[in-house]
């Protein structure tokens, strides 16, 4: 790349160099940086990156997205993971957490996240979307968009949002749910495609025992993970069944509701990821609803202009400097 470069130079300056030379090394000089960018990105499967994440003796982390653009910002901020939230991906489209969106509606969504990303994409693929053959259908098609995992949780298709109060939250059987679980691992091509069991039994008013019981029977069925779900705003559930568990597989939590609870903690538990489940989602909310009702009331932009992004950084987020390199590699130059 450094050569090439330093050849285009020497044609600028050369008496010699003619327009069609120099236009030539041009178009050479955008394959090539188009060409690396795709090899960076293809270093290491997504997969086992996702799998690394689970696993590691660190505390991982994984936030929230729901699009394409909230997905490639999360990866511009650091994070190594995504979780494509059932409930965000839900509300984007203005429908309730409740298997309102289609399975294929949300494979949707999540192509066009993986598209925009680099970083694995753990799927919340609420209860896969019918039973064990829905399930390892699924599976296969999140494959074959570059998806690394799904999280499935055991309740009963349609499921019902696990924060929502009042809510009766009937659980699967366990049995029928392993099975599913084994289903999963079973039809999955790649071996590192990850499959987390989620464990609802705190949200359905269960106890540990109950808890402890379903996580190790997915475990067995194969599961490379599991998710314990709390809806309390403190971590009891959470340091009840850590204490209990001892380390037969990586757990993952989502601390929505007790989300005042040091991060240390969670390390202290031993617990393997966090997962920060809807706040983008949350956070768009509030600035659309903010942006909307000063434009209502003033009539104008005078007030708003410097409190949104530049039109210049939606460009930038659509990567549209890559387009143009690429109509310098594939166009024909008159």
């Amino acid at each position: 790349m450094r050569q090439l470069g330093q050849e285009i130079m020497r044609s600028v300056y050369s008496k010699k160099a003619n327009m069609a030379q120099l236009l030539n090394r041009c178009r050479r000089a955008a394959c090539i940086v188009i060409m690396a960018s795709r090899t960076a990105s293809t270093s290491s499967k997504k997969t086992t990156r996702l799998k690394q994440l689970l696993s590691s003796p660190e505390l991982t982390f994984l936030m929230e997205a729901h699009n394409g653009l909230s997905a490639r910002i999360v990866q511009e901020t650091g994070f190594q993971g995504i979780w494509a939230s059932g409930l965000s991906i839900s509300a984007q489209l203005g429908l309730r957490d409740s298997n309102e969106a289609s399975w294929t509606q949300v494979l949707e969504v999540t192509e066009f996240m993986a598209d925009a990303t680099d970083i694995p994409i753990l799927l919340d693929a609420d209860t896969g979307y019918g039973n064990f053959n829905n399930a390892r259908r699924l599976v296969r098609k999140l494959e074959d968009r570059g998806i690394a995992g799904c999280c499935i949780e055991d309740k009963c298709f349609p499921k019902t949002n696990s924060l929502l109060d009042g809510r009766q939250q009937p659980l699967a059987d366990i049995e029928e749910f392993s099975l599913k679980i084994k289903a999963c691992k079973d039809h999955q091509k790649d071996p590192d495609f990850c499959v987390i069991a989620r464990v609802e039994a705190f949200i359905a008013g269960w106890g540990v025992e109950e808890a402890l019981i379903r996580a190790e029977a997915y475990v067995n069925a194969g599961a490379d993970a599991v998710l314990i779900h709390s809806k309390k705003t403190e971590p009891s559930d959470i340091e009840a069944f850590m204490s209990k568990w001892k380390n037969k597989a990586p757990v993952v939590i989502v601390p929505t509701k007790y989300f005042s609870t040091p991060t240390t903690k969670f390390r202290e538990l031993g617990v393997s990821t966090v997962i920060w489940a809807n706040h983008n989602l949350r956070a768009s909310i509030t600035a659309m609803q903010n942006i909307c009702h000063q434009i209502m009331s003033d009539q104008s932009l005078i007030n708003i202009e410097n409190k949104v992004a530049p039109v210049k950084e939606v460009f930038r987020l659509q990567q549209d400097s890559e387009l143009k390199l690429a109509e310098n590699c594939y166009l024909p130059k008159k």
